[in-house]
């Protein structure tokens, strides 16, 4: 009960608490990254789960209307790809800029939907999440921004699709679980990489027992996006290269989430802690120097300390796995997001390509590996696959995470990815700031399931009372 008490008394109410009947969530403490090594306060809620959100069943929605936040940069994708999709209506878009809901609305005339309602200013997000006509608000706007919107969505009524990360800290890791659990509304974090193709096969691979039992997985987010991050138009108010400023795997979840999948965490397995270590900065703050030195714009970033080159992180399960992830997205090199697979009888590996497999000491030619895609493509993959190749978004995937959510939310199936995926996911970057801030000492991993990992079911991969969503005539 005391530490209920003292997790709540970190919470900012907003003014809305006593009219509303509900806390307002303002701004989220930033994690102490001391008292997370020395007094456990990442276990803060030691008491029962409220309901438990793995495996829970929304009741059965004939259309999904949704509302989109934020569309500057994975919004507009997330619109037009649901703009395709049967049984979706899009009734709202709100962005803090009003041109860019504008700029959206013209894509539901040109496709002759009915016009959505638009909100703008900084606080339209609020007054959409309130109305009564949305079922699902699909959040993609900074990450600071991220928990706030979700926890207000879901006290509204509403379930969440949230872009990654979740949370950034530990407090907003748990704020969305109480949440979720309190409102039963689905929160779950758009982790597109769950459904690229070799991922969907190996997950399918695993589940068959082909690689035996799995001992060490790597998963990463290997990318050069220093000239992005130091651009004036790709991330509003440069928020992005403010992130960079924290120490530690920021972005862990692309390389994670798979990963965590064929290890069933939270679902028959859980993290249980982790070190982390970082580089130097060898780019960041140099290059903050040197823009700042041609344009006095950036002079508020030049003399800042900045995350270290490469992060590796490296978490042990309960049940005794281990695993690798890498974040780096300073340095000159190709793209990686890794996805190693390592078991008693044979291996997966993606990136750098082609993708590879052994169930012994060596690869698997390349007609043997096309009798592996046939026989073990996951039903999903094979039902929306093509169509989500020749929409687009990432080789496909982002298309077949949108077309699976609605799916699931039009006949009442569970989500791949839950509320407990979200924050112990979204956990692994603040914990990870915290090692390596502590020269890389140990941190424990909260269970944000508190206990019930132990009889949670792994993931579906069957479409059994689903598949009833196709594609939209226009």
């Amino acid at each position: 009960m005391n530490n209920r008490r003292n997790f709540l008394k970190k919470i900012t109410w907003g003014a809305g608490f006593a009219s509303l009947g509900m806390p307002q969530l303002v701004e989220a403490k930033s994690t102490d990254f001391n008292t997370i090594q020395e007094n456990d306060a990442q276990s803060a809620f030691l008491g029962q789960q409220q309901f438990n959100m793995c495996g829970f069943a929304a009741p059965k929605l004939d259309k999904v209307r949704i509302g989109f936040i934020g569309l500057g940069n994975r919004g507009p994708g997330a619109v037009s790809r649901m703009n395709l999709i049967e049984g979706v209506e899009i009734v709202a878009l709100c962005d803090k800029d009003p041109k860019r809901a504008s700029a959206q609305q013209a894509k539901l005339e040109k496709a002759g939907r009915p016009k959505a309602k638009e909100y703008s200013g900084e606080e339209g997000w609020k007054a959409m999440c309130a109305s009564s006509d949305i079922d699902l608000v699909y959040i993609a706007t900074p990450w600071s921004m991220h928990t706030p919107m979700a926890v207000y969505a879901m006290n509204q009524g509403k379930h969440v699709a949230i872009e990654v990360p979740a949370a950034k800290t530990i407090d907003e890791c748990w704020q969305l679980v109480e949440t979720s659990e309190k409102t039963k509304k689905h929160c779950m974090m758009l982790e597109n990489c769950c459904y690229d193709f070799f991922e969907q096969l190996t997950l399918n691979m695993v589940r068959n027992g082909l690689f035996g039992e799995l001992v060490h997985v790597e998963g990463a987010y290997v990318h050069d996006l220093i000239d992005s991050n130091f651009s004036k138009t790709s991330y509003s108010d440069m928020w992005r290269l403010r992130e960079n400023m924290r120490n530690g795997n920021l972005y862990p979840t692309h390389g994670l989430g798979p990963i965590a999948q064929c290890l069933n965490i939270n679902r028959g397995d859980k993290f249980d802690h982790l070190v982390s270590i970082s580089t130097n900065d060898f780019q960041m703050a140099a290059r903050a120097k040197e823009e700042a030195a041609k344009d006095p714009f950036f002079n508020e970033f030049a003399g800042k300390t900045y995350r270290g080159n490469m992060n590796n992180t490296i978490i042990r399960t309960n049940h005794g796995k281990t695993v690798l992830l890498q974040h780096d997205v300073t340095s000159t090199r190709p793209y990686s997001r890794i996805h190693l697979l390592s078991g008693t009888k044979g291996v997966a590996q993606k990136w750098p390509e082609p993708v590879r497999i052994a169930l012994g000491e060596e690869w698997m030619k390349e007609a043997e590996m096309k009798e592996m895609e046939a026989k073990y493509i996951t039903p999903l993959v094979k039902h929306i696959g093509e169509i989500a190749k020749k929409v687009g978004g990432h080789g496909g995937m982002d298309f077949i995470m949108d077309w699976r959510l609605i799916d699931c939310l039009r006949n009442g199936l569970p989500l791949d990815q839950d509320v407990y995926d979200a924050a112990s996911w979204s956990a692994i970057a603040p914990l990870s700031e915290a090692s390596v801030a502590k020269k890389g000492k140990t941190v424990e991993v909260p269970d944000f399931t508190r206990g019930s990992w132990n009889s949670n079911k792994p993931v579906s991969l069957s479409l059994e009372g689903g598949a009833t969503t196709e594609m939209r005539k226009s």
